[in-house]
């Protein structure tokens, strides 16, 4: 009979190898908080270098009598590998250690269980989770044989094993179904502000780079937000008034990490096609992390798995307040287009600088906001209309309208010509903007 698995504990050992087959190692620092932001209690590091995984138990056997001596020694509960290990490592492991053992895609898996909170959150993490579980289930129940011959030895005709293979199988084709419905709902509400022309700006970036603390700068909101990593895993959304923009749907996102299991992608896909889709990209960048540039180049890799890599992005560097003598600035490229906006979340710094790269690179190529329209020209209200720019009317004191428009800066142009509009027949209408967008 297969040995008994012990129950999961929090005393936990891990285990990171530097290979030389690995191109881009994970780093142990993000490995340790890892475990921390998943509720580990890490007794002891053990650290080593191969020049490729072994086969049967993934580190060598003087490796293994040493993890295994630190196991006995601790008490410890759970051993935990900054790697990815093949469900027969997982078994070897385990069956010498005597203890659970989790490699970098279980934690990260287990990560996510813990704080999704929304429906959809918690069918995307189960539906990840089945999928990985899916190809462990080997060899775990052996002893349950399809037949024996004799009398009293015929088995039930399906192992325990296939059993389990087909309930999982019908339990991911039941969560795919939901999800799917998501999607439908998403891409409804998607369809929707694209009608109204409603630009959706996502915030994507890597893990605890501060786009919840960002978000909730913003929008004024409450989201959760925490120094650890992915203390966002549901999505948020906000709709905010900008001057001269009008009406923009701000999104916030759950965080990338380097190598990000490939079945979490596809789980999340009803999440990330919003950053797919959006308008603008804020590619949020922790601008004191001694990693920033694996953290970026990780962040485009799973942009591009998405199909998000060509959306239009302004990179925004976070947490200047962390470096001396930094001050809130933008970049701008050789258009004098803005490219990228250093910032604190924290303390607010930057943030009207944000608020104007954004209003530049949504409004080149429209009209969007809040206009008065003389009485005398309702016919140019009757030709808004019937473009579908007219987002809200209300009426002004002296008889003529205050219309919200959006539409293409030529549509614009064109009718105003069309109609013979000049001087304050049609004026933009100031109106009270966020704390966070005026003038420092």
């Amino acid at each position: 009979m297969f040995f008994e698995r012990p129950a999961s504990g929090e005393l936990a050992v891990l285990v990171h190898l530097d290979l030389n087959n690995e191109d881009e190692p994970d780093d142990p620092r993000e490995f340790e908080e890892l475990v921390l932001s998943a509720g580990g209690d890490p007794v002891e590091f053990i650290t080593g270098h191969r020049s490729s995984p072994q086969a049967k138990f993934f580190i060598g056997t003087g490796k293994l009598e040493e993890l295994k001596d630190a196991v006995d020694r601790h008490c410890a509960e759970l051993v935990i590998f900054n790697h990815n290990l093949s469900p027969s490592q997982e078994r070897n492991l385990e069956k010498v250690l005597n203890c659970r053992v989790l490699d970098r895609t279980g934690l990260i898996l287990d990560i996510f269980a813990q704080r999704a909170r929304t429906y959809e959150g918690k069918l995307q993490v189960e539906l990840a989770q089945l999928q990985h579980m899916a190809t462990r289930l080997v060899r775990g129940w052996t002893h349950l044989e399809r037949q024996k011959g004799g009398i009293g030895l015929r088995g039930p005709g399906e192992t325990q094993l296939e059993t389990d293979r087909r309930l999982l199988r019908a339990r991911i084709k039941s969560i795919e179904k939901r999800l799917d419905k998501v999607r439908t709902q998403r891409n409804q509400g998607r369809r929707a502000r694209i009608r109204a022309e409603v630009p959706t700006v996502s915030l994507v970036g890597y893990t605890n780079a501060g786009k919840s603390t960002l978000f909730n700068r913003m929008t004024d909101s409450d989201v959760f937000a925490a120094d650890k990593l992915f203390a966002t895993l549901d999505p948020t959304m906000r709709r905010l008034e900008l001057p001269e923009l009008g009406p923009v749907i701000l999104a916030d996102t759950v965080g990338f990490i380097s190598h990000l299991p490939h079945k979490l992608v596809e789980a999340f896909s009803a999440t990330l096609e919003e950053a797919a889709s959006a308008s603008l990209l804020l590619h949020i960048v922790d601008a004191s992390s001694e990693e920033r540039q694996r953290n970026f180049d990780s962040v485009v890799e799973v942009l591009e798995e998405i199909d998000a890599a060509e959306n239009a992005q302004l990179l925004v560097y976070n947490k200047i307040d962390l470096l001396d003598g930094m001050v809130p600035r933008i970049d701008r490229d050789v258009r004098n287009r803005p490219v990228a906006v250093w910032l604190s979340a924290m303390t607010g710094e930057g943030l009207p600088l944000l608020g104007q790269a954004i209003r530049e690179l949504l409004a080149g190529e429209r009209v969007s906001g809040l206009f008065y329209l003389a009485p005398q020209y309702a016919r140019l209200r009757a030709r808004f209309y019937a473009l579908g720019a007219v987002q809200e009317e209300r009426p002004a004191e002296d008889g003529g309208t205050e219309l919200r428009l959006s539409l293409a800066k030529a549509d614009f142009d064109r009718l105003i010509k069309a109609e013979g509009v000049t001087g304050d027949a049609l004026a933009p209408v100031s109106e009270q903007v966020p704390a966070w967008f005026e003038s420092a």
